[in-house]
């Protein structure tokens, strides 16, 4: 054996029996010890739920898709509503808090589909277009059921600002039926929170589109507004004068005075459901009464009838047809003129 190997073996040995004097001296953990120590603690705190073990990857957005019961209206989003968040990707030079997504199977032209993250996913999307190519997409990827899925993203959105009211709202009616068979106290105790609340959102988003034709910006519409607008709905002869208001109003959009703002918008509903009683002329016959096709469609609205003849306005943007128009203005015609 040559000096070199015999010094190598001599070292070995004296690691296995070390001399007498030194054998009752404590030893120094060695390397592979604390290595095993840590990988144990690490398992103990798993498996006590102490700490949960997450798998996060740089994707590229164009690999995701929104999952269809993303609570965001994806389209909506644009450069204005993720300035600040874009403008914090800038300045860290990366995306911070990973967005939540599940694997898709089978599909050839995505790898996730998007939980929670929209926002996070169009700014990035948005910046690698628009001269920072290298940004990618964190994820945070995990195994979920659907109902799970909703769960999560309503806890992750419930408190941001930057999702609509109207946006929860129709997330909220849609989970109701798909996850909840329709049970709305089975809901609220799933999300943890009051049956009344629950209620105020689903209100909302069940408002008829033929109402909603009336905001020019539906996503300004907020929960306390429900409140308002709601009674307006009943009997069926106010219902139709506001329908019918809402479609004048639609039509308007856009014009100089028409009004924009919800509280103002919601103010001409209800003169329009319950339009005040003039004194000192003569009486009219009734309120404003309004001539709608055979398909329900409003087609004109009779505003008020005095001994000068009848002030009649044209519901052209209403969704009936010139012809359907005709036909009742003609009708109208012969039976008040004289």
């Amino acid at each position: 054996m040559s000096r070199k190997n015999a010094s190598f073996a001599a070292g070995l040995a004296a690691g296995i029996d070390p001399p007498e004097d030194t054998a009752s001296a404590p030893r120094r953990p060695g390397l592979g010890t604390n290595v095993l120590t840590g990988r144990e603690n690490r398992l103990a705190e798993l498996a006590a739920g102490t700490v949960v073990s997450r798998t996060h990857e740089l994707v590229d957005p164009a690999r995701c898709r929104m999952w269809i019961g993303h609570n965001r209206e994806y389209a909506l989003l644009t450069e204005e509503r993720c300035a600040d968040l874009i403008e914090s990707m800038k300045a860290q030079g990366r995306q911070e808090m990973p967005a939540i997504v599940r694997r898709v199977r089978g599909e050839a032209d995505y790898e996730f589909e998007v939980i929670c993250g929209a926002r996070r996913h169009w700014s990035i999307s948005w910046l690698r277009s628009h001269n920072y190519p290298d940004f990618r997409f964190l994820v945070d990827i995990r195994e979920l059921s659907d109902e799970e899925a909703f769960r999560l993203a309503d806890i992750e959105n419930r408190a941001r600002e930057d999702l609509t009211d109207l946006e929860r709202a129709r997330d909220y009616l849609r989970a109701l039926d798909a996850y909840y068979e329709g049970r709305q106290k089975v809901m609220a105790e799933r999300i943890k929170v009051t049956e009344s609340w629950l209620s105020r959102y689903l209100d909302l988003a069940r408002l008829p589109n033929e109402l909603m034709a009336a905001f020019p910006n539906p996503q300004d519409l907020r929960i306390k507004h429900v409140t308002a607008i709601k009674p307006l709905l009943k009997p069926d002869d106010r219902r139709k004068r506001v329908f019918a208001e809402a479609a004048v109003l639609g039509s308007r959009s856009g014009e100089e005075g028409a009004p924009t703002a919800v509280p103002d918008i919601i103010r001409a509903l209800v003169l329009a459901a319950d339009p005040p009683k003039k004194s000192g002329t003569p009486k009219r016959s009734g309120t404003a009464e309004t001539l709608s096709s055979q398909s329900g469609k409003p087609l004109l609205r009779i505003d008020g009838k005095d001994r000068k003849g009848l002030r009649v306005t044209l519901l052209t943007q209403a969704g009936g047809t010139r012809a359907e128009a005709e036909d009742a203005l003609k009708a109208l015609l012969d039976k008040h003129w004289q």
